[in-house]
This record gives structure tokens, C-alpha cells and sequence, in this order.
């Protein structure tokens, strides 16, 4: 544990948390949403860390990238469907089938004999735990007294830092102990019988909206997911007269998606102008989509190409992974008590460490030696950790009093977004430089080298928002 000030003081709440729970109704209810967070928290680790085994059995090596971006897309889709279904039917109907989805799709994944099949469970997958989580803060507020929903949000908080460290454990085991199928087989288990825990449970509402409840965005949130769609398309047969059709058609349909959202009042998704570098919920916004495209390489790519560079096992190559999730939630323990002064600086510092550790993934992957990926990919984690809460508190601050809401429901929505763009395009990269042909470590070496140096770009493009986000304001912008 840890002695510094702040640690004892998590570890004193976190105690005197578990007793009151333990003594009360809500213990079961506490476990029911870490379950529901776990599952899609160890989903991305936990198939990371499968992917080369899956790929050397059914093949598929040019769709990899879509197993982040499918994934992606139903989080998105249901994160944006939550708010509104459980306004109209309550927790208990949409949660259990958010949870009964993802069991399906781990169900149809683990029984796929090609990669298409197991994506279409991949992006069931995304429906159901993407709903779960979203729908898992929602019961948080709904469920528990107000006295412990702090201590119900730490709980789940650390289990995302657990997740990190125990879902390339779990993934490992599958692949050096068992099959990869059975990995899914596990999480399917686990998913049915959350759905089974939801339905008998007594304590979760059926409430019914407002007459005048906001429509679901069907139409946009359809624009959105064929944009990516499109872009990931284009890497699956790469050349100059299917790639560049698909990704502009793809890039048409985003823009698509932002004007309708832009006229769309207050149904809004984002906020006005939501990548306007001069507004500061635009910087923010930019500079999130800039560097989640600008890292989901090793989260997409990585276990693959190290393992075919380095030879190292699936679990290894699972925990390099994992360690930039564990580096962001011990670096954001860590600074955490920081006053709001340090907003700009951190903010900074974080984003410079992260655009270090790409530009030391360029070299590191393709060169080794092992160890000194696992520092880069600490690093990287680390420095969203450093970040990540000043960049929130800092947009929030600054953003129109009429916005605030908007922007923070707009934050994880634009990060899945620039996972799922980001590894489609990463994916055109791979295949364009030699994936699908790669027969001896020099070749994936070759192949890391171009992945890697695909990203700088959007890592550059991060720090320039990063820049307006930063820079010294007077005063709260104005609505126009």
C-alpha cells in the first residue's frame, strides 16, 4: 500500500468503506457493478493478449485492427444509447441485456472458425460492455445513499487498475494453458450470469421518462459508425483504388456526423464547434482524438509484432500491454491531490511524456531489447495518468456554463472515437507495409518501424492542442 499521505488516506475510506458495505444491503450491489466494469475493462488486455494465437489459428492478420475498432464502435453506440434507456426502462431491462449481449458475443467469438465471425462478437462485445459500464456509473448514483457513492466510485476506480494487471494474466493462462476459445468461454460465463444477478435483483427502478424524453440520435450515431467503418475497410485490401475511396467516403461521413450534431440544438453529442483548437473544450476535445489515435498502436499492434520480433510468450506480450494502464493509474494516485495551479503544467508534462514514449516505441519495438518497451509503454500510461484529471478539470473549468455537461458525456465518447479511428488507420499502415507477408522477425521489425512512425504525426497535432489548452486565459470564453 501506499504511505504517502494520500494513500493512507485512500486506504483508510477504502477500509471504513468495505465494513459499512459488508454490513449492509449494498454489498451486492457494490459487487454487481464491479463485475459489470470488470468485464469491459479486462475485455481489450484480455484479447490483446489472445490475438497472436487467434491469428496463427483461423488467420485474418489484416483485419487485427478491427478488433479495437469494432470493439470501439459499440461502446460509443451504447454509451450514447444509455442515458436514454434507462430513462425510459429503467436499469434492470437494459442492463441485463447490455450484459447478455456481451456474453453472446464472447459465445459467437469463441466459436468463430474466421476473423470475421469473431469480430462480429467483437463488436457485440462493444454494445454490451461499453452499455455496462455507462449503465454501471448510472446504478452508482441510482442504488447506493449518497454517503456511499464516493466510496462505491473508489471501489471502482481500483478495480480498473486491477483489470489492467489480472487481464493479460487471465488472457495468458487461456492461450499457454488452455485455448483462446475458452478465454471467451469464461467471460461469456461470467457475463450470463451477471444478466441472471441483474433480472432477480429487487433494487433496480423501472421508471418511465418524460413525455417529452430526447429522441435517440440514430441517424448521426449511424454517420459515426460508418465513418470508421469505411477507414477500416480501406487497410483491408490496400491500394490506391479501393484505400483512398474508403477513407474519404469514410472522412465524408464524419463530417457528416458533425454537421447534423452541430444543428441539432439540444440533442446535441458535442459541444459547439467540438474541435475549435481557439475554444478550450475544443483543445481538449482535439487534443484527446489526437493522442488516442495517436497510441492504440501497441494496444492493437503490439502483442502481435513483439511476439513475432522478440519471441517472447502471450503473456508477456499481454502485461507490456498492461503496463500502461498500470502506469496511468498509479501516476493518477499519485497526483491527484495536486491544486488546480498545476493544471498547465501537468498537463503539459503528461502530454510530453507521452509524446516521448511513442517516438521510443519507433525505436524500442523493432530493436528491442524487451525491457525497454515495458519502459515506454509505463510511460505512456503514465503520462495520461499525469493528465488526464487536470486536462478535465481544466476543460470543465473553462468550458460555457451552458456546456458542461455536454463536454464532460463528450470526453470518453471522443476517446473511443480516436481508438477506433486510430486503429483502423494503423491498420492501413500495417498492411501497407508488409503484415500479411512478414516471415522472419526482420520483416515484423520492418513492419513496427512504419506502424510507429504513423503515429507521430497525430502525436504532433495532440501537442498543438495541448498548446491552445494550456496557454494563459483571463476569463471564461464566451458562448460565441
Amino acid at each position: 500500500m501506499l504511505d504517502t499521505g494520500t494513500g493512507a488516506r485512500m486506504d483508510t475510506e477504502t477500509f471504513v468503506s468495505w465494513r459499512e458495505f459488508r454490513g449492509s444491503p449494498y454489498a451486492a450491489s457494490l459487487a454487481l457493478v464491479c463485475l459489470a466494469v470488470w468485464l469491459h475493462a479486462a475485455d481489450s488486455l484480455i484479447v490483446a493478449t489472445m490475438l497472436p494465437s487467434i491469428v496463427a489459428e483461423i488467420g485474418g492478420a489484416a483485419l487485427v485492427g478491427w478488433s479495437v475498432s469494432l470493439y470501439e464502435i459499440g461502446s460509443i453506440v451504447a454509451g450514447a444509447a444509455s442515458a436514454l434507456l434507462t430513462m425510459r426502462f429503467g436499469l434492470r431491462a437494459p442492463m441485463s441485456m447490455a450484459a447478455a449481449l456481451f456474453g453472446f458475443g464472447c459465445i459467437l467469438s469463441a466459436v468463430s472458425p474466421t476473423m470475421p465471425l469473431l469480430l462480429t462478437g467483437r463488436a457485440l462485445q462493444g454494445l454490451g460492455g461499453g452499455g455496462l459500464v455507462a449503465m454501471g456509473f448510472v446504478a452508482v448514483g441510482l442504488i447506493f445513499p449518497r454517503r456511499y457513492i464516493a466510496r462505491a466510485m473508489a471501489a471502482v476506480s481500483t478495480l480498473w487498475g486491477v483489470s489492467a494487471f489480472a487481464g493479460p494474466l487471465v488472457g495468458g493462462f487461456f492461450v499457454e494453458y488452455a485455448n483462446w476459445r475458452w478465454g471467451f468461454a469464461f467471460f461469456a460465463c461470467q457475463a450470463f450470469a451477471l444478466a441472471l444477478w441483474i433480472v432477480l435483483r429487487s433494487d433496480t427502478g423501472t421508471t418511465r421518462p418524460a413525455a417529452d424524453a430526447t429522441e435517440f440520435p440514430v441517424r448521426r450515431l449511424s454517420l459515426l459508425c460508418f465513418a470508421v467503418v469505411l477507414v477500416a475497410l480501406g487497410g483491408v485490401e490496400v491500394s490506391i483504388l479501393r484505400t483512398v475511396p474508403s477513407v474519404a467516403a469514410g472522412l465524408v461521413c464524419l463530417t457528416g456526423f458533425l454537421w447534423l450534431d452541430e444543428r441539432a440544438g439540444d440533442s446535441r453529442l458535442l459541444p459547439r464547434r467540438p474541435f475549435d483548437p481557439w475554444r478550450p473544450a475544443g483543445a481538449a476535445l482535439l487534443l484527446i482524438l489526437a493522442m488516442s489515435m495517436a497510441t492504440i498502436a501497441v494496444t492493437a499492434f503490439g502483442p502481435l509484432l513483439v511476439t513475432a520480433i522478440h519471441g517472447v510468450s502471450a503473456l508477456t506480450a499481454g502485461y507490456i500491454v498492461a503496463c500502461s494502464s498500470i502506469g496511468w493509474s498509479v501516476m493518477a494516485v499519485l497526483v491527484s491531490g495536486l491544486p488546480e495551479r498545476f493544471d498547465r503544467l501537468m498537463i503539459a508534462l503528461g502530454m510530453t511524456v507521452v509524446t516521448l514514449s511513442i517516438l521510443g516505441f519507433l525505436h524500442a519495438v523493432p530493436n528491442g531489447p524487451v525491457w525497454l518497451i515495458v519502459v515506454f509503454a509505463a510511460m505512456e500510461g503514465a503520462g495520461f495518468g499525469m493528465a488526464w484529471t487536470f486536462i478535465l478539470r481544466r476543460t470543465i473549468a473553462l468550458a460555457d456554463a451552458d456546456e458542461v455537461q455536454r463536454v464532460s458525456g463528450a470526453i470518453p465518447t471522443i476517446q473511443r472515437l480516436g481508438y477506433a479511428l486510430g486503429a483502423a488507420y494503423v491498420g492501413i499502415v500495417a498492411n501497407a507495409s508488409g503484415l500479411l507477408s512478414m516471415e522472419t522477425a526482420a520483416d515484423a521489425a520492418e513492419v513496427a518501424h512504419w506502424v510507429f512512425v504513423s503515429c507521430v504525426p497525430f502525436a504532433a497535432i495532440g501537442l498543438i492542442a495541448m498548446s491552445a489548452l494550456v496557454r494563459d486565459r483571463d476569463s471564461r470564453p464566451q458562448s460565441k
